[in-house]
Order: structure tokens, then C-alpha cells, then sequence
């Protein structure tokens, strides 16, 4: 037996040096490239970058233009036109949409919208202060490119999404690049390196796209040019007249009540899937939870009865419902009390004021602008879409504005039922509790909430995702990856003064 752990030893240590030289060894490459392309001083610099020329398509030999406009942060504009044909992707910092082939525009949902992202970010950081932008490096080994060997690196974005980049060895620049973009796999082989404005660029790129492979010719690199905001939205032929959101919003609060009323005749399953990653993206723990759910009051009540794909012992299952017990009975005690206040200040003749940390409505339409409305089919239904970021010229008052304030993304309205369809939000900048000194949720930090047109009456959740990464106490970091899944939706008629969770069918 000693024998055998004294032979295993030299394995087990092996295992344990092999990531950190791993990482170390892609860093070594990445920092390589940067010099051999200008310097990261001068890739520093970059704030635009705008790449203009003609493309031929292999298949039919059909020949157009081709045009890659970059911005800092993370806006992105890839086109391609060939005829009649514009096949556009973009990202303008708040939502990534496309055109495709037959002139159909849309706002990219899920996967789709991520990739684009990723490949956005990854454009603009020109592979310098990944750590900063929350991107990690993994070397991958060796693989062919056009006869010559390269070496492949790995990078993966804050919310999973991975890339793949090959080096060449001799030259230290980029020989091609790899990865999912909008839903379709893409490979993009770069030659004929020269330099404009200190920094070597490629003047030919072979774009393998699907089925279809492109040759591009760049005819004009120009660097830290002008590039207006509006080049990264949606076209104005596909946008139409927004309407006036503090009575929308007033409209979705005040069916709320209705909706929660509603909801209260659903019950259905909840699945999570969590996720903790150390600082490099290395899996830390890996949970799957199930639950049964209702809604009262407007909040969900869940109870707890699969752990990692196993059945709640007994004493679990009491305990679990014994805690919906109690969140029932403090809803309704909350609900008592805010009634009383409620009919005191009715008799004193005013109004109650509302809880000033409470991130209603009201806080977003002060700290946001919102920008490129349009009308989208989403599950069937006719919505509403538009873009949201954070008005910098409002000066937040408290710590909810601030924190609503660092928000960006976009959102999925349905006029007719007064509800939200999906949203999609991400942090922008740091958001600092304390002054960062209680936590600090990093740049990047996102979340998605979808949801169904269920029976025809109201929409229910059904997905949710979030990758959060943040700092508590200027110690603990932690970067977690959540996926919430809502199935088996009933309806029901639940009576939470008798038992707990076991809803009776209508």
C-alpha cells in the first residue's frame, strides 16, 4: 500500500502545478502578442477602431463590402453586405441584435445575446486587463493552422462564454480566432499583418461562418477614429414612437395587484442550478435543488424537496415546511401592519410615503434613459422592446439610486397583459455598499428574467439566470453562476391556512 501512494505522489503533483502553468503559460502568450502587435501601451490607447473593406463569397463568388466598427467599452458592429443581402451583429452596450439575410432585424435573446457580448468585450480589452474585465485565460496546447503550428489559448467571459485564440509561434500575432458568435459557430483566419497607427492589424481575413466561408479584403484600418454611439443601435426603420413610459410603468404597477392576484391560482416546480467558481474559473461547488412553489401575496413560497437529485428525508421535509409556515405568517403580519399605518395616515388625512430604499418603478424612471424602442414578436405575443441605461446626468440620492443608476440592458414589455416578458441587465461599473467597504458588486455582474404567456391569462416565470461576481468585507470574493428553471405549471387553488405546499386542483 505504501508503495503504491509513494508511486502516486509524483502524479498528484504533478495534476497540482499543471493549471497554475497552465494559466501562467497562456499569459506568458497573450503578453507576447501584445508586443509583437504595437505594445500594450499603444493597444491601450485603442479606443475605436474601425475596419473597412470588400468581401467575396466562396460558394457563389458574390462580392460586397464588409465593415468592423469597435468601441470602449464593449460596442461592437460587424457587417457584411452582399447585394440585397446585410447580414449585420452588434452590440450597443445595452442589447445585441442582428440582421439577417432576408432583412429581418431583432434583439438576440439567451446563448445568442451572451456570445455576442463575450466576442464585443473581447474585441475592446485587444486581450490586455483581463483580470480587470473578468475574462480568464486557459492554455489549451498546440493545434495546426494552415500547415504552420500554433499555439491555442482559451479565454472565457463572465458569464461562461469561451473563445479560442491561435497564436503564432514565430510572429507572436494572431492566426485565427474561434468561437460562437450570435448562435453561429465562426472562425476567422488573419494574415497579411501591417501596421496603422503603431499597431499591426490584418489586412486579410478568411471568415468561416456556418456554411459559408468569406474572403475579406481590409482596404482601410483606421484607429481611434469618430464613431457616434448611434452606429452600435438598431436601424431607425425598425424602431418606432416610444410611448410615454411613466404612464406605461404606472400601468404595470398598477395591474401588479391583479397579476399577483392571479398568480395565486398557480403552483409549479423550480429547479436551480448553482454554480461557485474560484477567481479562475475553476468550479468550487455544484448544486442542483428542487422545489415545489405557490405564490401568496405576490411572493413565491417554496419548499425545498430534492437535494443534488435526492428526496428530502422525513425530519427535512418537515422543517422545510414549517419555514413556508413562517414566511407565510410574517407576509401576512407585515401586510397587517402596513394595512394600519395605512388607515392612520387615511385618518389623519395623509398619505403614507413609501419605503424611499424600495427599488420601485419610480427609482428607474429617474436614474435611467431609456433609447431604441421597436416591436418585437417574443413566445408568440406582440412587445414592446427597448434599451435602458443609467442617466448620467441625475444625481442618485440614495444607495437603491445609485445602485439602479450603474444599470444597463433591455427590456421585453407586453402592452396588452401590463407585464414584463424578459429582461436582460448587467452592471456597468463596480457598485460599491459602504463605500466598498460592506461589499462590491463588480462590473459585469448580469441577470435575465423570462417568462410565459401561461394559459392564456398571465405571464409566469420561467427562466432566470445570473453570474455574479463581488467582494463582501474587502476579503471574500465569490463568482457564481445561477440558472432558475420554472416548469409544471397548475392551476390550482392553494389554501396556506391548512397545509403547506400541497395545493388542491380547481
Amino acid at each position: 500500500m505504501r508503495s503504491r501512494i509513494q508511486s502516486a505522489l509524483p502524479c498528484l503533483f504533478l495534476l497540482a502545478i499543471a493549471a497554475p502553468c497552465a494559466a501562467q503559460e497562456a499569459a506568458k502568450i497573450v503578453e507576447q502578442y501584445a508586443k509583437a502587435t504595437g505594445g500594450a501601451k499603444a493597444l491601450s490607447r485603442i479606443q475605436t477602431l474601425t475596419l473597412e473593406g470588400t468581401v467575396t463569397r466562396a460558394g457563389d463568388g458574390k462580392s460586397g463590402t464588409y465593415t468592423l466598427d469597435t468601441k470602449q467599452p464593449n460596442r461592437y458592429y460587424s457587417e457584411l453586405i452582399l447585394g440585397e443581402n446585410h447580414l449585420i451583429e452588434a452590440y450597443n452596450g445595452k442589447s445585441a441584435w442582428h440582421q439577417d439575410g432576408s432583412g429581418a432585424i431583432a434583439t438576440l435573446t439567451g446563448s445568442d445575446s451572451m456570445e455576442l457580448q463575450a466576442a464585443a468585450l473581447i474585441a475592446n480589452t485587444r486581450l490586455l486587463n483581463l483580470k480587470r474585465n473578468k475574462l480568464t485565460l486557459a492554455f489549451l496546447g498546440h493545434a495546426n493552422v494552415l500547415g504552420k503550428d500554433t499555439a491555442q489559448v482559451e479565454l472565457t467571459s463572465p458569464a461562461g462564454i469561451k473563445r479560442e485564440f491561435f497564436f503564432d509561434p514565430q510572429t507572436h500575432l494572431i492566426a485565427k480566432e474561434s468561437g460562437p458568435v450570435g448562435g453561429v459557430e465562426e472562425d476567422l483566419i488573419y494574415s497579411d499583418y501591417r501596421a496603422a497607427s503603431g499597431v499591426q492589424i490584418p489586412r486579410q481575413i478568411e471568415l468561416h461562418r456556418g456554411s459559408d466561408t468569406f474572403a475579406i479584403d481590409i482596404t482601410q484600418a483606421v484607429v481611434n477614429g469618430a464613431i457616434g454611439e448611434r452606429v452600435f443601435d438598431l436601424p431607425l426603420k425598425s424602431q418606432v414612437h416610444l410611448p410615454d413610459l411613466k404612464a406605461l410603468f404606472k400601468e404595470l404597477d398598477g395591474n401588479q395587484k391583479a397579476i399577483d392576484k392571479i398568480r395565486e391560482d398557480y403552483a409549479g416546480t423550480r429547479i436551480e442550478d448553482e454554480t461557485d467558481f474560484d477567481s479562475d474559473r475553476k468550479v468550487k461547488k455544484h448544486e442542483v435543488n428542487e422545489y415545489t412553489f405557490f405564490y401568496f401575496s405576490g411572493e413565491e413560497i417554496s419548499t425545498l424537496v430534492k437535494k443534488n437529485g435526492k428526496l428530502l428525508g422525513e425530519s427535512e421535509q418537515k422543517k422545510e415546511t414549517e419555514k413556508a409556515q413562517k414566511r407565510i405568517e410574517e407576509i401576512q403580519k407585515s401586510e397587517a401592519r402596513k394595512e394600519a399605518k395605512e388607515e392612520k395616515a387615511k385618518q389623519e388625512g395623509r398619505t403614507e410615503e413609501k419605503n424611499k430604499d424600495d427599488p420601485g418603478i419610480e427609482t428607474f424612471l429617474r436614474t435611467c434613459q431609456f433609447v431604441n424602442p421597436r416591436r418585437e414578436r417574443f413566445r408568440g405575443q406582440d412587445v414592446l422592446v427597448f434599451d435602458f441605461e443609467g442617466n448620467p446626468e441625475y444625481k442618485p440620492r440614495n444607495l437603491v439610486e445609485r445602485i439602479a443608476q450603474k444599470l444597463a440592458g433591455v427590456v421585453w414589455i407586453d402592452e396588452k397583459a401590463h407585464d414584463v416578458a424578459r429582461l436582460e441587465a448587467y452592471f456597468a461599473s463596480d457598485a460599491k455598499i459602504g463605500g466598498g467597504l460592506l461589499a462590491n458588486v463588480q462590473k459585469g455582474t448580469g441577470f435575465v428574467f423570462e417568462q410565459a404567456f401561461i394559459n392564456n391569462e398571465v405571464w409566469l416565470p420561467t427562466y432566470e439566470e445570473a453570474h455574479v461576481g463581488a467582494r463582501v468585507l474587502l476579503v471574500k470574493g465569490f463568482r457564481i453562476s445561477q440558472v432558475t428553471r420554472y416548469l409544471d405549471y397548475k392551476r390550482y387553488h392553494v389554501d396556506v391556512q391548512s397545509v403547506v405546499g400541497a395545493p388542491k386542483p380547481q
